[in-house]
């Protein structure tokens, strides 16, 4: 499956800023923009919700804290109990370090692991880049060309008229 993408490409940020206030206003979607810095507030251009990742590393991290205190609990009571000094098999204070570390083990590779299959930044995915001008010195709209209904023309014109230097059509596999 491929899909087509409208690229304008800009010399300036200010311009692709102003292109993409423009392109809103008229109701037209903009699937990504790529610059090659980070430029503060296209957010709002992208309709961009917001990440559900806090949710993913406060589950990883308390399946990381069950899972270490459970396995602690198992090895010190249940398995193999062995009197310390007269202490509690189950003195859950020394249970505390190692069960802190594993739920910041857990929270944080679960996290970066959904973050990149999320982003699909991860090996297994493979796409190309939109404009090799995105990771140099050019700032990149890319409008998604879905069906036929979407007005190439106008959109190319208007792109050009808003200052892109650049307007071509990229087929992304």
């Amino acid at each position: 499956m491929s899909n087509k993408y409208l690229l304008g490409v800009f010399h300036d940020e200010h311009d692709m800023i102003h292109a993409a206030k423009a392109l809103k206003k008229s109701k037209i979607v903009i699937h990504d923009i790529y610059t090659p810095f980070p430029v503060h507030g296209l957010d709002q251009y992208l309709d961009i919700k917001p990440t559900r990742l806090p949710v993913v590393t406060l589950v990883a991290g308390t399946t990381g804290l069950v899972l270490a205190l459970l396995f602690q609990y198992w090895v010190s009571v249940i398995d193999w109990p062995i009197n310390v000094g007269g202490k509690p098999f189950n003195s859950f204070a020394a249970f505390i370090p190692v069960a802190f570390e594993i739920t910041v083990l857990f929270g944080a590779f679960i996290t970066v692991f959904a973050f990149l299959m999320r982003s699909k930044l991860a090996p297994v995915f493979s796409s190309g880049i939109m404009h090799s001008g995105a990771t140099q010195d050019k700032f990149v709209i890319a409008l998604a060309v879905k069906d036929a209904s979407f007005d190439t023309q106008n959109t190319s014109k208007t792109l050009a008229d808003l200052g892109a230097s650049e307007v071509s059509i990229r087929e992304v596999k």
